[in-house]
């Protein structure tokens, strides 16, 4: 999406910014669908998998609602931008309010499942002195990501991209120290940015699925509480974010450290399945994710 465009709805005023914004987003969402069949055709894949008794029909128009509702990340961020009420309920916040408290640390585990900027908004508007670290993938030439860490950054959110190549072994030491300090690590739980990543397999709607390593690693080396933390958009400028009680890895020796890793990638995933089951619509994982 072009960044200039997206600067002049922005300045449009009031609603009428946010009107314009969305029936441009709606025009260019049929766009990708009707002249990007590949990825229509991956979608199609994933929620054949998710509905294996219903018919192909069926699965287009689970795409099609994909990509369509795609569009609320940007037009909710936008209403956002413009002072309009977003609001929220919540369900476990008191597990991150308590690590926030007693300055333990803790890896908040993100999904591409619902709206997580909003969620990171949201957040640090309720929690303004937390101490925040994102790790966010990089998509060279996205326009759009650059306006979306930069709020994220505004905001007082501290950011770390990782590129597509990989990854800075002082990135990883960074988010630790930030760790043991007390503050809070986001990490994305369901996507590999690149090549050289380190993932591990699990099991998932009946397959296999990859995902990444990292943020359980984190978990095991620094002590910290893992939260898996999802943001689902329940109506039209409402969220509901549900965060889990704290989950620990731990490990009595060397020997059973990929067990546990596993163990806690597996109980992600697990939650993330169930997860999609309530909202099947706001799956929002464009690449290929299901080992077919």
């Amino acid at each position: 999406m072009n960044k200039l465009f997206y600067k002049i709805i922005t300045n449009l005023p009031g609603k009428l910014g946010i009107w314009i914004f969305k029936i441009y987003a709606g025009i260019v969402s049929a766009g990708f669908f009707l002249f990007f069949p590949k990825r229509v055709l991956m979608s199609v894949k994933f929620y054949q998998a998710l509905f294996p008794n219903k018919d192909r029909l069926y699965h287009i128009q689970c795409a099609w609602k994909q990509f369509h509702n795609f569009t609320t990340v940007f037009t909710d961020r936008l209403g956002l931008q413009k002072s309009q009420e977003i609001s929220y309920t919540s369900s476990g916040w008191n597990h991150i309010e308590e690590a926030v408290r007693n300055k333990t640390g803790g890896i908040i585990l993100m999904s591409h499942m619902g709206n997580w900027e909003m969620a990171a908004h949201l957040f640090k508007k309720k929690m303004p002195d937390a101490p925040l670290l994102f790790y966010m993938g990089v998509k060279h030439k996205e326009q759009m990501e650059n306006i979306q860490k930069q709020s994220l950054a505004q905001s007082g959110i501290k950011i770390i991209a990782a590129d597509q190549t990989a990854s800075s072994p002082f990135d990883l030491i960074e988010g630790i120290n930030f760790l043991k300090s007390g503050g809070l690590v986001s990490l994305t739980g369901d996507i590999i940015w690149h090549k050289y990543q380190r993932s591990v397999e699990v099991e998932f709607l009946g397959q296999k699925a990859v995902i990444p390593e990292v943020p359980h690693i984190f978990a095991l080396l620094s002590g910290v509480p893992l939260f898996v933390f999802f943001a689902f958009r329940s109506q039209e400028n409402q969220y509901y974010f549900t965060i889990t009680e704290p989950l620990f890895i731990k490990s009595t020796s060397r020997k059973n450290r990929n067990a546990e890793i596993k163990k806690s990638a597996q109980r992600y995933a697990d939650l993330l399945e169930k997860a999609l089951g309530q909202y099947p619509f706001q799956w929002y994982h464009f690449e290929r994710f299901l080992k077919y």
